[in-house]
């Protein structure tokens, strides 16, 4: 509980299993994955508990939201810079810690003065690689 004091958020014990569940997770879940998890220690607890605290999280900067999936939102606790390895069959997520240096024309910036990127890599992951030669 200590180190969640300087979130500068209120400590109920369910934003608490939240938090915990998040701390160190790279699957890159969704809202309802952690509703699904932490609602099993809470019953009683309602989705716009686990949605709210999400955006609360969000806008201190303590969780990136990730529309890598255009059915839902994914929540990536590592908020250090990195890219991710999408799978296109069952749509499992890889952080990749490296830096890729990409330069792009001034005349494509449209006048932005760059301060980033974000990449996101497709493929089949190995899994899916073996289900599939396994029909």
């Amino acid at each position: 509980m200590e180190r969640y004091k300087q979130l500068g958020i209120k400590l109920t014990p369910q934003r608490l299993a939240i938090l915990d569940y998040l701390d160190g997770n790279k699957s890159h879940p969704s809202a309802e994955d952690i509703y699904r998890a932490v609602s099993k220690r809470f019953p009683t607890m309602s989705f716009a508990t686990v949605y709210n605290t999400l955006g609360s999280l969000r806008y201190k900067g303590r969780v990136l939201e990730l529309t890598i999936d255009p059915k839902k939102k994914r929540y990536d606790p590592d908020t250090k810079h990195h890219h991710h390895i999408i799978c296109i069959e069952c749509k499992n997520i890889v952080d990749v810690h490296k830096d890729f240096k990409l330069s792009i024309p001034d005349a494509l910036t449209e006048g932005f003065d760059l301060i980033g990127n974000h990449i996101e890599f497709y493929g089949i992951c190995p899994k899916c690689k073996k289900r599939k030669k396994g029909l």
